[in-house]
């Protein structure tokens, strides 16, 4: 009896031992992998700039863009995506060669095999505070964001890879990009913030993205993508009857510049309290700026006004909205805006490929993304 139960111990601890040489082997030629630049996807977090579609499956949203003339441009046709085509998460992905379009959270086809390559979770309107995006209807806050991501997308990972996603989360690419809706549709917009000043605001409001960040990285993400916020006074919806220098409002630019200052800091000071992780800003702020700037040199024509008819208050609309429909410009690669604030694919292409292969560290710092990515974890 006693042979027996020794030898059942024996078979037990040796399927064991099999069990996790396979979880580590598999593990360690992703690793392999990673060392060599080959990211395995990409896990994304933010507002509507970023959205792959999350909010399509928010019945009580508001901020949606899954219908024409959104996605005019877009092989799929009107996906969610706030833009004419492509967005800037579509573009790093083509740049990182991955095998699909990263799918969208929200999605009930999300599960099992799609989720390899990485999920969506960007939810438009919404912001890095919980209340943010309130005016919208339902969105979804960045913290609960990161709970999908933890509490319903890791177990299955680790299903179908086989193995811990502390092994497996360093050949993913994490991405956020969230902030400018924090002050368009929070602090220049609710009463209660009018005895805060906008430096307390913006020291607040990085300081919770800094614990969501280290959230992600309790959790094994290391290589992280964060975007700085756009310049928000030169989107026409800002613009819209409010006095501007230079063609934008600059309150509203302050803003977004003191938020990306103390961004950019943060990689500095974040990367000495997250052991073993990788950081780049992406400055898409002055990247845009530079356009609007000067328009005709970087190939467009208009950075002024929108490409697609947008639904005024009055029609019932909100400035931001393209209305379902509605007129569309002919030349949109032309245009810097495609809807009252979202830029079009032609901008995105410009944002993804500095994002990724720029060597200016006034676009990105302290590295691009394909240095960023070839580095050993």
């Amino acid at each position: 009896m006693a042979a027996t139960s020794s030898s059942r111990l024996f078979f037990l601890a040796l399927s064991l031992l099999a069990c996790f040489s396979f979880c580590n082997c598999h593990c360690s030629v992703s690793n392999k992998n990673a060392e060599g630049g080959m990211m395995k996807g990409m896990f994304v977090f933010g507002s509507s700039l970023v959205d792959n579609g999350n909010n399509n499956f928010l019945p009580n949203s508001l901020a949606r863009a899954d219908y024409l003339p959104y996605g005019i441009d877009f092989p799929l046709g009107p996906s969610g995506r706030f833009t004419n085509g492509r967005n800037v998460i579509d573009l790093l992905g083509g740049h990182l060669k991955l095998p699909s379009l990263i799918p969208a959270f929200a999605d009930p086809k999300t599960r099992g095999s799609k989720i390899v390559h990485g999920v969506n979770y960007a939810s438009g309107a919404s912001g890095i505070l919980d209340d943010t995006g309130s005016l919208a209807g339902h969105v979804i806050n960045l913290n609960q964001q990161i709970r999908n991501f933890e509490e319903i997308t890791l177990p299955e990972l680790e299903t179908q890879l086989g193995c811990r996603s502390r092994q497996s989360l360093p050949n993913y690419l994490f991405v956020v990009g969230t902030g400018g809706n924090d002050y368009s549709f929070n602090y220049f917009r609710r009463s209660s913030n009018q005895n805060v000043s906008l430096e307390i605001f913006t020291a607040n409001l990085t300081a919770s993205l800094s614990r969501q960040l280290k959230k992600l990285h309790s959790l094994g993400a290391r290589k992280f993508v964060v975007m700085s916020v756009n310049p928000l006074g030169c989107s026409p919806v800002v613009r819209m009857n409010r006095p501007t220098h230079n063609g934008c409002v600059q309150n509203m630019n302050r803003a977004a510049l003191l938020f990306n200052s103390h961004l950019k800091s943060l990689v500095d000071v974040i990367s000495a309290e997250m052991p073993g992780s990788s950081l780049v800003f992406v400055n898409s702020y002055k990247i845009i700026r530079d356009i609007i700037k000067n328009p005709i040199s970087k190939g467009f024509k208009d950075s002024s006004t929108t490409c697609c008819e947008v639904a005024s208050i009055s029609e019932g609309g909100n400035g931001i909205l393209c209305k379902r429909g509605g007129e569309v410009c002919a030349n949109r690669s032309s245009h810097v805006f495609f809807d009252g604030l979202h830029p079009t694919e032609a901008v995105n292409v410009q944002i993804a490929t500095k994002a990724y292969v720029s060597s200016l560290k006034t676009e990105v710092y302290p590295t691009n993304i394909a240095r960023m990515t070839k580095s050993k974890i």
